[in-house]
């Protein structure tokens, strides 16, 4: 009996309990939203349709715009006794580049002298056969000798002025070299006590104005439909591997090189500030266009983990996901995706990896 009344006891006391227990709370989720130092340090850009363009990569040097150069042959025989350029220098036109000790120059100022001289006695001889054919002392045949005689010495002075001043009005036995365009020194073919002949097919100087250059870049047969005229370029070199040269394709050689298969293609750049120098070793990027349009994201937007590609989804600082996207092609600072957005979407391409751990941590 007891025993009982102990059990009965026992259950209104549970029955009790179960009344009063009260339901523990939901668990709340807690929704992450942009703060406003976040919100300045992100960059929202925008999913859209365009052509695909895929980067060729070529390798070139940097050489001299053939069309600005001018190269300095000797016009006369001599030995060189100073040489005033060195490579590289900056000149400006009119100035002395070098000193040859000619004895084709001395005779310059002879031959002008005579010239002179010639034509002097012409027109005396001139003038005292006129005066006599006048007075009726000279027949007229001589006085159109006397005139023909004139004629020839005014053309012979006039022709050995022009070789005068072809060679840069030297009248000495010192020739002197000048450049006849401002630019650098590109080439040097000369030296002190060097032998020099007119005759000889080496220019002594190349003067260049550097301020544009060409890039000669090399393609392999498999990529010459990749390259047309006019398409642009971007050029970068070891010494300046930060910095980007824009141009365009200038020129495609129709021939291809025998030795290593490849066609030779020119570009031209600006080179304001003389960074490009002839010689360097040049890489060369050529965007061409592929069939068809895809969605287009900026590279730098993409966040890889776990081996796959995801983009941080933006719709307002409280509503931001996570997608998985899938890549066609990345060229460069473009990447084309074939799934995972749309057109229009706005996605975050700055201090998005900061974001992707904190919504996936």
């Amino acid at each position: 009996m007891i025993n009982r009344l102990i059990f009965m006891v026992l259950i209104i006391l549970t029955i009790i309990g179960c009344k009063n227990k009260k339901p523990a709370p939901e668990a709340q989720t807690q929704k992450f939203c942009l703060s406003d130092t976040l919100v300045k340090m992100i960059t929202i850009d925008t999913v859209w349709l365009s052509d695909v363009e895929n980067q060729l990569k070529l390798t070139g040097k940097i050489s001299v715009d053939e069309e600005e150069v001018v190269k300095v042959y000797p016009l006369v025989s001599g030995i060189t006794t100073e040489v005033k350029a060195s490579l590289g220098d900056y000149v400006k036109k009119g100035q002395v580049l070098a000193i040859i000790k000619s004895s084709e120059a001395a005779s310059f100022e002879n031959d002008l002298t005579n010239a002179q001289s010639n034509l002097e006695i012409s027109k005396k001889n001139l003038q005292a056969t006129e005066d006599m054919y006048k007075s009726g002392i000279a027949s007229e045949k001589e006085y159109i000798t006397s005139q023909k005689d004139y004629q020839k010495a005014e053309s012979e002075l006039r022709r050995v002025e022009n070789i005068v001043k072809l060679n840069g009005d030297n009248r000495t036995s010192d020739y002197i070299v000048r450049t006849p365009v401002s630019g650098y020194v590109v080439e040097r073919f000369i030296n002190p006590n060097t032998q020099i002949r007119s005759d000889n097919s080496n220019n002594l100087f190349t003067i260049s104005d550097l301020g544009h250059v060409w890039v000669l870049a090399n393609v392999y047969e498999t990529d010459i439909s990749k390259v047309k005229p006019g398409e642009d370029v971007t050029v970068t070199t070891i010494a300046y591997p930060d910095i980007i040269f824009k141009g365009k394709i200038d020129k495609i050689n129709n021939v291809l090189d025998p030795d290593n298969k490849t066609l030779k293609i020119r570009i031209n750049l600006k080179n304001e500030s003389y960074l490009l120098k002839p010689e360097m070793f040049a890489n060369v990027s050529v965007n061409y266009k592929c069939q068809g349009k895809m969605l287009e994201v900026p590279s730098n937007a993409l966040v890889f983990d776990k081996s796959k590609n995801f983009i941080i989804l933006y719709n307002d600082k409280c509503d931001i996901k996570t997608r998985e996207v899938e890549v066609f092609l990345t060229s460069g600072n473009k990447t084309y995706l074939s799934s995972g957005l749309k057109v229009g979407d706005r996605i975050i391409s700055k201090s998005q990896l900061l974001i992707y751990n904190v919504l996936n941590d």
